[in-house]
């Protein structure tokens, strides 16, 4: 069967990576959203293909955790540990409850265990950052870490447009949709991405709460060693979350940081576009294809389970 053409087999490889820097620079002008630049990205990545392919997970990588450290330099330590206790047992529900779920639902569909698992602790806790962390711990093979993670960007995708819909539509305060979208959108990016467009206070709500419950990889990848019966001495622990919580300590309580901070802010935000531009050029054909029916079945039906059942929740108790 010949193969199918596209614009990255024709077009030149100068070109491409005219087109690609372009591009990228265009997310940083100030009228850029994170939404148009996760766009901008899926449709580079449909057309003139990502010439940087070997780089930009890793440039993805760190871009994002200087951003969240970058946001910490607009929050203060008491509005946060409020939100902090706010989401807590939220949290735990929704953790305990997507892996058990993830794994039943696992079972039903036929998937692998360890694919399963993997789209289970990626909806569970922190998206792509929970699979890179579990992957090694499970001994996951590529192909069962590339489908996980393709579903969860895709997903991750889709949330920035819908849930800032969905919260204006059921006229969600900033502290609901703060709580919502940090506990039911997986990756961090897509969370702060759709905080921000809501508003100030629910991006530093989502924020926080986000990334309490990124530490949670530490509990799950020990749980995970019980289940597979590995060793746990590869577990990779969030240290950027550290260096996010010295960030609002110093805007909290030193002056020269408290001026400096929506400078540190606002280029945190831009550097946050540019991260989810690289992310959209990640999402090329052959990644959406291989990612397959069933594995996507799980993913999405766990992911409207998490959300509709938090969302529930948080309107009830408000």
């Amino acid at each position: 069967m010949q193969q199918e053409k596209t614009a990255a087999t024709w077009l030149p490889e100068n070109t491409q990576k005219i087109i690609f820097l372009t591009a990228a620079a265009i997310t940083l002008l100030p009228i850029v959203t994170p939404p148009v630049a996760l766009l901008l990205g899926f449709a580079l990545a449909q057309t003139s293909g990502n010439p940087f392919t070997t780089v930009t997970p890793r440039i993805t990588h760190w871009l994002l955790q200087l951003s969240i450290i970058g946001m910490g330099f607009g929050m203060n330590v008491h509005s946060a540990l409020k939100a902090g206790s706010e989401g807590f047992l939220f949290t735990i529900a929704a953790i305990a409850g997507t892996l058990l779920t993830g794994a039943v639902l696992g079972k039903l569909l036929g998937i692998d265990k360890k694919t399963a698992h993997l789209i289970s602790c990626g909806t569970a806790i922190c998206g792509g950052s929970a699979i890179a962390a579990i992957a090694p711990v499970m001994k996951a093979g590529e192909k069962q870490v590339s489908v996980a993670l393709g579903i969860i960007f895709l997903l991750n995708a889709l949330a920035l447009f819908i849930f800032p819909a969905v919260g204006h539509g059921l006229h969600l305060s900033q502290q609901q949709f703060g709580l919502w979208s940090a506990i039911a959108i997986h990756d961090t990016s897509s969370v702060i991405g759709a905080a921000n467009k809501y508003g100030e206070e629910a991006l530093q709500i989502a924020t926080t709460v986000k990334l309490s419950r990124a530490l949670w990889i530490v509990p799950v990848a020990f749980i995970t060693t019980l289940l597979f019966k590995t060793d746990a001495g590869n577990i990779r622990i969030p240290w950027f979350i550290a260096v996010f919580i010295a960030a609002m300590l110093l805007n909290t309580w030193v002056p020269l940081f408290q001026q400096a901070g929506p400078f540190l802010v606002k280029s945190a935000k831009t550097g946050l576009s540019l991260t989810l531009f690289l992310i959209g050029t990640n999402l090329s054909r052959e990644a959406l294809r291989g990612i397959g029916r069933k594995p996507l079945i799980h993913g999405v039906i766990l992911w409207v389970l998490i959300s509709a059942g938090t969302l529930l929740a948080i309107c009830c108790l408000a």
